[in-house]
């Protein structure tokens, strides 16, 4: 008997050591999916350096997320274009700038295509150009593919390709609700264009490219020269009071390892705050 008390005793005293910090060595982050499959690759790297798992979530709308960050069923939450900094933070969220990342035209690899102008790329999504050889392609239907209207590589191509504002998609277009989606539509379907970051295509492995828009290239020069105007912030918002493991992830994001996997993933650092 007292052997066997001896024994749950000692393995009380093991779970309760190791329970605690179990639970302590995880970081949950949701928000736009967009955003994720940078903060992904962040994670993936902040996590091999410290064996602190990142847990991104499926996504969330812009009230769900914030709801859950303030009700700390999250850690972190992750934004992007068209943030209401001012709003988020008078209500004792704190808001990082993390990247600057392009929005892409992104294509299929068998679409040996380099360059679309505005014009042809208006063309595509209202259905009057539907064959890659008429583009300096290949013999090959074209498939585009968009994100719904609300969603924000949407809203950055209205806003960014002049005849793109008005333009009315051609009848039966796949729309892809998440970042993800899009992402592996683009990498499977032949023929296939959509919009999409530049970050999706350096995860690509080869099966996306992106191509230059009126002879501009999406990189890292030409949009801090503004050549390139398609483009999308990345932020990471923490609450009132974010513990020390998320702010050691914020600062790992914003230190020099942080920016490394940033650029290695298709998008600009942003100064750190």
């Amino acid at each position: 008997m007292k052997i066997r008390l001896i024994v749950l005793m000692v393995a009380g005293v093991a779970i309760s050591a190791l329970t605690p910090a179990a639970a302590q060595q995880k970081i949950s982050i949701d928000g736009s999916t967009g955003t994720a499959p940078l903060v992904t690759a962040l994670g993936k790297a902040f996590s091999a350096k410290t064996g602190i798992a990142i847990e991104i979530g499926k996504g969330l709308g812009t009230k769900a997320r914030f709801e859950a960050l303030l009700s700390g069923t999250i850690d972190i939450a992750m934004a992007s274009h068209g943030l209401d900094v001012g709003s988020v933070t008078k209500q004792g969220m704190t808001v990082y700038r993390i990247a600057m990342t392009p929005v892409v035209f992104g294509v299929h690899e068998t679409v040996k295509v380099g360059n679309l102008t505005g014009a042809q790329v208006c063309a595509v999504y209202a259905g009057s150009t539907s064959n890659w050889k008429d583009l300096s392609g290949p013999d090959l239907a074209i498939v585009p593919l968009a994100r719904p209207e609300s969603e924000v590589d949407m809203e950055v191509v209205r806003d960014g390709v002049a005849c793109f504002k008005a333009l009315k998609l051609v009848t039966g277009i796949q729309l892809l609700q998440r970042a993800g989606d899009m992402a592996n539509a683009l990498a499977a379907t032949i023929g296939g264009i959509g919009m999409t970051s530049a970050t999706v295509v350096a995860q690509s492995k080869g099966k996306i490219t992106a191509v230059a828009l009126d002879g501009v290239i999406p990189d890292d020069a030409s949009v801090a020269a503004g050549r390139y105007r398609l483009t999308r912030d990345a932020f990471l918002v923490v609450g009132k009071a974010p513990s020390d493991l998320t702010k050691g992830f914020i600062d790992f994001v914003q230190g020099p390892a942080g920016a490394a996997v940033v650029k290695a993933n298709g998008a600009i650092p942003a100064p750190k705050q």
